[in-house]
């Protein structure tokens, strides 16, 4: 018998000690996000079922917009931690400060839009919905929307600070901004007895605080990718670029991604307020379901970026198949925590029988969804755009977002009469969908050939 002989790795970028250090923080810093979410709509939950209808709805358009600035951060960490595998440290770092300035600007920009724009995205987006879940969503849409300019810093930097390996930076400064938040919440709403305002202002001040407290970080000149101390800013068009030849596509992947959520809103909508509820709860506790998933893929970004960046393609399928193997581990664990402890979060929610054993539904079907489908269907493509083909995954996803997300909602939701649960059954065929196909893109290897810098 043949024994296989074990392969040398000992000159790869990324041991498992640096591998643990870079996905133990983003795990933490990923629940700590889901946190800030969670405990919004948990203490909401005692002003009322239309208040944690409002504020789930306008906080589909704040992801939709965090989602947008995530991607644009992504194409800045791509192109600098490419340029690190390459060695060129000075390249890496003009990238990181031409993408922590571009990102700020167009947040201006967006923020301004969004004020100007507030009655068509709660009247046209919304739809018909009940008066008091109306005034709720008004309220938390007005305070929010200021905090966008600091969203998009936070993510610039921590996507710096990633593109390093340090992991660590990013989880402190989400540790701070998720205890802003909490402990803002219940001082509003339990001590001052304040409605949506009271979640509203604390998410406002704690995203504050992470966005600038992550960019004096970076001031630090000792670190490989710093910023300059300076308030004169030249673009540098063609490294702004590259950094938009995969951030545009990516933002526009989870921005659609996000839109069929949005759109979908609107039919939810229509099945009544036990409906938005049961949507909003699940849309809460479902993140957490693929929380590992999502800071795995954070990772998928380092590591194959620098990998590629070296031209070391064994490497990138090797940290590949890796890392999806720890996905699939962590996601399992998770879901078999959370199935156990359903009960009891049911019961913290305080809802409804209806919409408790609608909302119990939804979660068990996207858990066993997420154990076996998750993984290939969005920690796989990441792969893809950190070698730079971000353009087929933005295609493969636009098309299976159109057809099947928003499609099979409106086809099973409405016309077949599974109401909101027809929704999320929509969602699962939107991810076989995308696996299928992101399978046959990485097997084929045609993204190998691609460079982005």
């Amino acid at each position: 018998m043949r024994i296989k002989e074990k392969k040398d790795r000992t000159n790869y970028l990324f041991d498992n000690k640096a591998i643990v250090a870079l996905i133990i923080p983003l795990i933490i810093e990923q629940l700590l996000a889901v946190l800030v979410g969670m405990a919004d709509s948990i203490m909401i939950a005692s002003v009322g079922e239309a208040a944690v209808s409002g504020v789930s709805l306008v906080d589909n358009v704040m992801i939709l917009l965090i989602n947008l600035f995530g991607a644009l951060a992504t194409g800045g960490a791509v192109v600098a931690g490419q340029y690190l595998g390459k060695k060129q440290e000075e390249e890496a770092d003009k990238a990181s400060n031409q993408l922590v300035w571009f990102i700020t600007i167009c947040a201006i920009g967006i923020t301004i839009l969004v004020y100007l724009g507030k009655t068509f995205i709660l009247n046209g987006i919304f739809g018909e919905i009940e008066a008091d879940v109306m005034q709720h969503a008004n309220t938390y849409l007005l305070i929010v929307t200021a905090s966008i300019p600091f969203i998009a810093l936070y993510n610039g930097g921590a996507a710096i600070f990633r593109t390093m390996g340090n992991a660590k930076i990013t989880m402190i400064v989400s540790l701070i901004m998720n205890a802003i938040n909490v402990i803002g919440n219940a001082t509003l709403i339990y001590g001052f007895h304040m409605g949506v305002e009271g979640v509203a202002i604390p998410t406002f001040a704690s995203r504050m605080v992470a966005g600038i407290l992550i960019v004096v970080l970076l001031f630090n000149p000792k670190q490989v990718l710093h910023l300059e101390k300076t308030i004169k800013y030249r673009p540098d068009w063609k490294m702004i670029k590259k950094i938009l030849g995969i951030g545009i596509p990516n933002g526009l992947e989870n921005s659609m991604f996000q839109l069929g959520k949005i759109l979908v809103l609107s039919l939810v909508s229509s099945f009544g307020t036990y409906a938005i509820a049961a949507n909003a709860v699940s849309n809460a506790i479902a993140m957490f379901q693929v929380l590992p998933g999502m800071a795995i893929s954070l990772a998928v970004t380092t590591v194959i970026s620098r990998c590629v960046g070296a031209k070391d393609y064994e490497q990138v399928s090797y940290y590949t198949k890796k890392l999806l193997k720890i996905t699939y581990v962590c996601i399992f664990v998770t879901n078999a925590i959370i199935y156990l402890a359903l009960p009891v979060i049911m019961q913290i929610y305080n809802l409804s029988a209806k919409t408790s054993q609608v909302t119990e539904q939804i979660l068990i079907f996207h858990s066993i969804s997420s154990i076996f489908i998750w993984p290939i269907a969005f920690t796989l493509p990441t792969t893809l755009r950190a070698s730079g083909d971000a353009k087929t995954s933005m295609v493969i996803s636009i098309i299976s977002m159109w057809v099947f997300r928003i499609g099979f909602s409106y086809l099973l939701g409405k016309y077949l009469d599974m109401g909101v649960f027809g929704v999320w059954v929509a969602m699962v065929i939107d991810w076989i969908f995308r696996a299928i196909l992101f399978v046959g893109r990485y097997i084929g290897g045609k993204w190998k050939e691609i460079r982005t810098v």
